[in-house]
C-alpha cells in the first residue's frame, strides 16, 4: 500500500430506519448493515461513489495504516458460515467521550460527526474500539 493508495475506512452511524431502498442497497454493498459497522475498503472511483450516496448516514476517511492493523487484531470476527474466512466488517462500541455537538444527523463541516472527515476518522475509531 503506497502513501496515494491509503485504505478507506467507512463508518455507520444512523440506523436503518425510513431509508430509501437505493441507500438500503448501497449500504448493503458496503457490508455496513447495522449501526456502527466499520469497514475497510480501496480508494476505487465505485467505492468513492458509493460513499458519497450514502454520506448522509456514515462518515469515512483514510485509515492509516496503524489503525487498520488495530482494526484487525482487537475487532475481527470469524465468519460462522465458513470458519476459516474472517468477516468483512467490524463491529464497534459508541465513541468514548461521544459524538461532537451537533450530532449524527448534521455534517462534519456543519460541527456534526456525518460525511467525509480525512484523516480525523482515526481518532473516532480509536475511540469506539474500546
Amino acid at each position: 500500500m503506497t502513501e496515494t493508495q491509503k485504505m478507506i475506512v467507512a463508518l455507520r452511524l444512523r440506523g436503518d430506519r425510513g431509508l430509501e431502498q437505493g441507500i438500503e442497497s448501497t449500504m448493503t454493498m458496503l457490508n455496513l448493515h447495522k449501526k456502527y459497522f466499520c469497514v475497510l475498503i480501496q480508494p476505487t472511483a465505485t467505492n468513492k461513489g458509493m460513499l458519497k450516496k450514502v454520506k448522509d448516514f456514515i462518515t469515512w476517511g483514510e485509515a492509516s495504516d496503524e489503525l487498520a492493523k488495530m482494526l484487525v487484531e482487537k475487532r475481527s470476527e470469524k465468519d460462522s458460515k465458513n470458519p476459516k474466512q474472517m468477516k468483512k466488517f467490524f463491529r464497534l462500541h459508541p465513541p468514548v467521550g461521544g459524538f461532537r455537538r451537533r450530532g449524527i444527523k448534521v455534517g462534519y463541516n456543519n460541527g456534526g460527526d456525518l460525511g467525509y472527515r480525512g484523516e480525523k476518522i482515526n481518532d473516532l475509531i480509536k475511540r469506539m474500539i474500546a
